[in-house]
């Protein structure tokens, strides 16, 4: 084999050392910068390992902002996920928090949503609000966690309401070696095993138009069923805290791109409400 610095003898030490190292950085590709996103692999709309959901294709823009190239650290979201991923470092950031979510230094938020009842479209049971009286009589489905101290905001509200005989719980987590586990509540509501469904709107809003049956949601009204117990949430990324370079780096990608992940959300049915400040605004 030739030798790549073919009048490397006549170079002086130093020089040859310097010019050998210049010699091999320049000939190896440019190490690209990865973007590091923790995601579960089975929770569409959100995110799947085929990269499917919408938080898949929003991590697509924010690479191309970045000049990154998109890695994924694959976890069940569930208890542990933040811990095990975004805390165990082997990720940089999480697609979608509550903003001011404590376990995470949370950018501005990118989307607000909202639960909503679900109903198949021929059902009298159209729901609007926890006071209506059509809840004591229909099963009405909801996601639990197991937890009463840390269960769902529409499981407290029909506990704080004595709806408790006629509801359903659906695990959240749910069997994960189905697909997308948290869709199921949707599927028993097609299926006639229950007559309303209380979910959060994202999901509500995917899996509404792909269920066999035509289905219609409402959002819960009011947003606060009491002062601590919103059912609307502005949603944001989370990073490490301390990481405020890259969170200001998500965040001003966030804002070049808006209208673009705005068709996103809407290209997969999310149903999105303004805040409480905007609605201030706009009266």
């Amino acid at each position: 084999m030739s030798s790549p610095c073919p009048d490397c003898s006549r170079i002086p030490g130093r020089l040859l050392a310097g010019a050998l190292l210049a010699w091999s950085l320049a000939a190896q590709p440019a190490l690209a910068r990865q973007l590091r996103v923790c995601a579960d692999p089975n929770n569409l709309p959100f995110s799947n390992a085929r990269q499917e959901g919408f938080e898949n294709r929003i991590a697509e823009i924010l690479a191309h902002e970045l000049k990154a190239t998109l890695h994924y650290t694959w976890w069940a979201q569930r208890r542990g996920f933040i811990r095990n991923t975004l805390k165990a470092g082997s990720c940089d950031l999480v697609m979608a928090v509550p903003a001011g979510f404590e376990m995470v230094d949370t950018t501005a938020p990118y989307y607000r949503s909202t639960y909503v009842f679900v109903h198949r479209k021929n059902s009298p049971y159209r729901v609007r609000s926890f006071s209506d009286p059509l809840l004591r009589s229909a099963k009405v489905g909801v996601h639990l966690m197991g937890d009463d101290y840390a269960n769902t905001p529409p499981a407290h509200a029909l506990s704080r309401h004595h709806i408790i005989d006629n509801v359903v719980g659906f695990p959240i987590y749910g069997d994960y070696s189905q697909p997308n586990p948290p869709a199921r509540i949707l599927d028993a509501l097609a299926e006639g095993r229950i007559d309303v469904a209380i979910v959060w709107g994202p999901l509500a809003g995917f899996f509404v138009r792909r269920e066999p049956v035509p289905l219609a949601m409402t959002p819960v009204s009011p947003a606060l069923d009491q002062a601590f117990l919103p059912m609307e949430y502005d949603i944001a990324m989370g990073v490490r805290h301390g990481e405020k370079v890259f969170k200001a780096e998500i965040e001003a990608a966030l804002k070049r791109r808006h209208d673009d992940i705005q068709k996103i959300l809407g290209a997969y049915g999310i149903p999105q409400v303004a805040s409480a400040d905007r609605q201030g605004a706009e009266q």
